[in-house]
């Protein structure tokens, strides 16, 4: 960075890691300047505000950032209290955002549509670790601009490129064409979204804790509005990795979701489609009909896609990327996490060192860093960043000591798709239990599909 030294660094997302990129940087004596696409820090998260997390306090916030946090005044929330997604961004991010230091280096509302190197495309060589970036952002109002930067961290996350309904990682034929059918992917069914499925046909798709979360809450709208339906199709032989260990769960929380959705679907609340691939959907007037590989259908009026999330690189195309054939994380990041081998626990700490890519100077950090892994961790993103703020300070012994202790059980987030850990749900009861001062849950994973031993490859029900 010594010929751009004195200009900033571009920070691509301000959600929980961004934000943290920013503070270790400032940290660094280094010049962060954020770009954020939604109107306000966190705007993903602010799409599932009504979710609650499995982890307590003590794991979702960065140590750089509760510095700079702490000489404004702010008092942390209790580490032991488990927070809504909401309190996450209004307890946490929304006051981080508002320090003078980050506020006056945020750019809301600024899309970013490309990144590459000035004057120069992927293919030419010649003084290309030398020549700043050149980020290209479409800021609110429609005027697009050229911001030139030393460096960039991209730590957009994968909310925005949910995976498609369909098998073989295609969309089902006919998906693109109901997308009027198709909800976000953790709707607030209880709450602002209650209008699009009271008294109507719900198809949840997928095995996952948004699934789970989503099922439960739709049992509760029941509740209310008996004419309410509710669908769930797995591409699995069964849903037993969803219910998880029960009573004997490490996690109580956890254990707690997986029980509860057993009972629903016993109870014949939920009914369940398993063994469903989803092959083609068929938009009708009267609602949406899916057909499954083999020929089944149900039909619905609305479909939630608890599929997971994948990278969007796309605004990348002009960069020098390695990247893991299979999961789509950096090459040397990705045999360490994908979920074919492993399980969250088995993932170690890693930095500046494993995320590097052959464009210097340029990495991926957070939710989007695991690629298609459904692995992340919120604390592994904030180690990811200091370390990564490090390498571009020079400090090279900083950034290849890498720390990062995880309880034995070893905890992830999937289907969130941001740098977020963990949305689980709760019924008020549970909130009193799990937030109290006597337990302090470890932090819990978000799709059980890596909460095994050797990964998926451990199972023969994938």
């Amino acid at each position: 960075m010594d010929s751009a030294k004195n200009l900033p660094i571009a920070v691509i997302g301000a959600g929980p890691v961004g934000l943290a990129t920013a503070a270790h940087l400032l940290e660094r004596g280094l010049e962060p300047v954020i770009f954020e696409a939604g109107p306000t820090a966190g705007a993903a998260i602010e799409q599932w505000r009504h979710i609650r997390l499995f982890s307590p306090w003590r794991f979702n916030l960065d140590d750089a950032a509760v510095r700079l946090l702490e000489s404004t005044g702010w008092e942390s929330p209790r580490p032991t209290a488990l927070p809504y997604g909401g309190e996450l961004i209004d307890n946490y991010l929304t006051p981080l955002a508002a320090t003078a230091q980050i506020a006056s280096r945020l750019q809301t509302g600024a899309r970013v549509i490309a990144v590459t190197r000035q004057g120069m495309d992927k293919t030419h060589v010649r003084d290309r670790d030398t020549t700043p970036f050149v980020v290209r952002v479409e800021h609110d109002g429609g005027e697009t601009r050229d911001h030139t930067v030393a460096a960039v961290i991209d730590a957009s996350g994968t909310w925005s490129t949910r995976n498609p309904l369909g098998t073989s990682g295609l969309p089902a034929i006919g998906e693109t064409t109901a997308t009027d059918r198709i909800s976000s992917p953790l709707p607030d069914v209880i709450g602002r979204d209650r209008a699009a499925f009271a008294g109507r046909r719900a198809l949840v798709v997928g095995a996952g804790h948004s699934a789970a979360n989503t099922l439960i809450n739709l049992a509760d709208l029941a509740k209310d509005e008996p004419d309410t339906r509710i669908l769930w199709a797995v591409r699995g032989n069964s849903a037993e990795k969803v219910y998880g260990g029960g009573d004997a769960d490490g996690l109580p929380a956890r254990g707690q979701l997986g029980s509860r959705l057993r009972r629903l679907v016993e109870a014949g609340t939920i009914e369940l489609h398993t063994g469903f691939g989803i092959a083609a959907l068929k938009n009708l007037d009267s609602g949406v009909t899916v057909e499954a590989v083999d020929g089944r259908t149900v039909d619905a009026d609305v479909i939630v896609p608890c599929t997971g999330f994948r990278p969007d690189v796309e605004i990348l195309r002009e960069l020098r990327l390695d990247l893991d054939p299979a999961v789509e994380a950096p090459t040397e990041l990705g045999p360490l996490i994908d979920p074919e081998f492993h399980s969250c626990g088995t993932v170690p700490a890693h930095g500046a060192k494993v995320l590097a890519h052959p464009e210097k100077d340029f990495y991926i950090v957070g939710m989007k860093s695991y690629g298609r892994a459904p692995t992340f961790l919120l604390a592994t993103g904030y180690e990811q960043v200091r370390s990564v703020a490090a390498a571009l300070a020079g400090d090279r012994a900083s950034a290849d000591t890498v720390h990062l202790e995880l309880p034995e059980t070893g905890v992830c987030s999937a289907d969130a798709g941001t740098s977020c850990d963990v949305p689980a749900a709760a019924t008020a009861g549970e909130q009193e239990q799990d937030s109290g001062c006597c337990a302090a849950p470890e932090p819990a994973f978000v799709g059980f599909p890596t909460g095994l031993a050797h990964g998926r490859s451990g199972t023969s029900d994938q």
